[in-house]
C-alpha cells in the first residue's frame, strides 16, 4: 500500500507539471513575445525572495525526487507483481488483465523516461535544438519543429500519445490509491480520467502540429 501511495503522490507533482508546462507552452499561439516572455518571468518569480531562478531549481528538484520515487515505487510493484505470478499461462505468456493502457504501463514509462531525456537536450539544454539559444523560446521551438525535421515532429506525436495513455490510467490508478473511488463513482472517475488525458495529449500536441503546419 505504501509503494502506491507513494507513486500516486509523486503522480500527483508529475501531473501538476505537466497542466502547468502545457499551459505554458500554448503562449506560443500569443506570439514570440509572449513566450519569450513567459521564459523570463519564470526566471525571475518571487524575486527577491529567491535569486534568479530559485523558483525554478526548486521545481526542479521537486520534480526529480518525483520522478525517482515514481520510477522507485513502480520497479518494486512491478518486481512484486511478477513474484506473485511466477507459473506462466498457456502459450508461454503470463494472463494480464486490464485495459490496453494498464497493460502498457510499464513500456509506456520507459518511452516516456527516454523522451524527457531527449526533450531535456533539446528544448532546455538547447544542445540538439538547431537554434538552441537560451531564452529564445520561440525561435528555437520553431526551428525544432520545422517542415523539414517532419520526424521530430512525429516522434514527439508518439511520446505525446504515450504520456496520455500513461496519464489516463494513472490518474484513475492514483484516484482509487488515495481512495476518492468507489462502485457510485468508478465510472465518471474513468470517464474524468479519460477526458483529461485527452484534453492534456491535444494540448501539448497543439503546438509541435501547429508549428509544422506553419500555424504560428
Amino acid at each position: 500500500m505504501l509503494l502506491k501511495f507513494v507513486m500516486a503522490v509523486s503522480g500527483a507533482f508529475l501531473l501538476l507539471y505537466l497542466v502547468l508546462h502545457m499551459i505554458g507552452n500554448l503562449k506560443i499561439f500569443f506570439g514570440g513575445a509572449a513566450l519569450d516572455g513567459y521564459a523570463a518571468w519564470l526566471r525571475t518569480l518571487l524575486e527577491p525572495a529567491l535569486p534568479y531562478e530559485g523558483m525554478l531549481w526548486i521545481v526542479r528538484v521537486v520534480l526529480l525526487v518525483s520522478v525517482l520515487a515514481h520510477i522507485w515505487s513502480a520497479v518494486l510493484l512491478t518486481l512484486r507483481a511478477n513474484k506473485a505470478r511466477p507459473v506462466k499461462y498457456a502459450g508461454g505468456n503470463h494472463k494480464v488483465k486490464g485495459s490496453y493502457a494498464a497493460r502498457t504501463m510499464r513500456w509506456g514509462g520507459v518511452i516516456i523516461a527516454l523522451f524527457v531525456v531527449y526533450h531535456l537536450l533539446d528544448l532546455t539544454a538547447g544542445t540538439l535544438n538547431p537554434n538552441g539559444v537560451h531564452l529564445e523560446v520561440y525561435n528555437n521551438v520553431a526551428a525544432d519543429f520545422a517542415p523539414s525535421r517532419w520526424y521530430v515532429t512525429l516522434f514527439y506525436v508518439l511520446a505525446v500519445v504515450a504520456v496520455g495513455l500513461h496519464v489516463r490510467h494513472g490518474l484513475w490508478s492514483g484516484l482509487q490509491t488515495l481512495g476518492v473511488s468507489n462502485n457510485r463513482r468508478e465510472r465518471p472517475l474513468k470517464i474524468v480520467s479519460t477526458a483529461f488525458a485527452v484534453v492534456l495529449t491535444l494540448g501539448f500536441l497543439a503546438v509541435p502540429i501547429a508549428v509544422t503546419f506553419g500555424v504560428v
